[in-house]
């Protein structure tokens, strides 16, 4: 299994990231992928990337919420980064106005600027989209999306079928799928698992039984099992198929 959105590097994790790391492994997560969030949280990411090399891979790009007045500055520094050392995407970027349209224009221009980063190095792109699915799919259909490639993060059930019409956009499943009132197992039966990678949103979006609590990586298995429900299918196919799925959006062969 592949754990491909955690943020392991957050001081949620500095007690313990040791054992964390060690219960995703007996869990049977091969990698594990961290999405980066603005300036301030490089440093972390970098430094458990470094830690845990070849196993807590990280990706670069600005988070939706932290686009504010210095968004250009931010977009700059990571720009170089790109250019300076390996990430396995440009993530995680989108658009989010679930608590403030006040930077609507400025997450636009950030988004598809990102985008254009993207299929320039020919990364795929993690996108984050809270009450903004129809300005996310405007940008897309604006940049262009061939040769471009991506996962849309937690998916809870917005836009299957104008995902799949993209063809080379998978969706992010996490602990939503197995809460007692998510809707998201009834439209998961008209999507392929062809289109669907694992993920937990660590620290956030924790899947029942353990919800309410701190989210890791080792809990991608709760998830997986659900998957198997909507599915029936069994719990080994599930796993080989998403993982398939996660090596090969995000080249982790290479």
């Amino acid at each position: 299994m592949i754990d491909t959105h955690s943020h392991l590097y957050l001081e949620d994790y500095d007690e313990d990231l040791p054992l964390v790391i060690k219960r995703a492994k007996k869990a049977g997560i091969e990698r594990i992928l961290m999405p980066n969030i603005d300036i301030s949280s490089i440093e972390r990411m970098h430094r458990t990337e470094e830690k845990y090399p070849d196993y807590c891979l990280s990706m670069m790009g600005l988070h939706p919420t932290s686009v504010k007045e210095d968004y250009v500055q931010q977009l700059k520094k990571m720009e170089q980064l790109l250019k300076e050392r390996r990430y396995y995407a440009v993530g995680e970027i989108g658009m989010d106005l679930y608590w403030d349209k006040t930077f609507l224009k400025e997450q636009t221009v950030a988004f598809e600027e990102q985008l254009m980063w993207a299929k320039d190095l020919g990364l795929p792109v993690v996108i984050h989209v809270r009450k903004a699915f129809e300005h996310v799919m405007d940008s897309l259909h604006r940049i262009g999306t061939d040769g471009l490639k991506g996962v849309f993060h937690a998916f809870s059930g917005s836009g299957p079928v104008e995902i799949m019409k993209l063809k080379t956009f998978k969706m992010g499943i996490g602990g939503v799928v197995t809460f007692k009132n998510s809707t998201l197992p009834e439209t998961l039966k008209n999507i392929p698992v062809d289109f669907l990678v694992t993920e937990t949103d660590s620290p956030f979006l924790t899947p029942v039984p353990y919800r309410g609590k701190r989210n890791e990586s080792a809990y991608v298995p709760y998830i997986v099992k659900t998957l198997a429900d909507v599915y029936e299918m069994p719990e080994k196919e599930i796993d080989r198929i998403t993982t398939r799925n996660a090596i090969e959006l995000f080249n982790l062969n290479s």
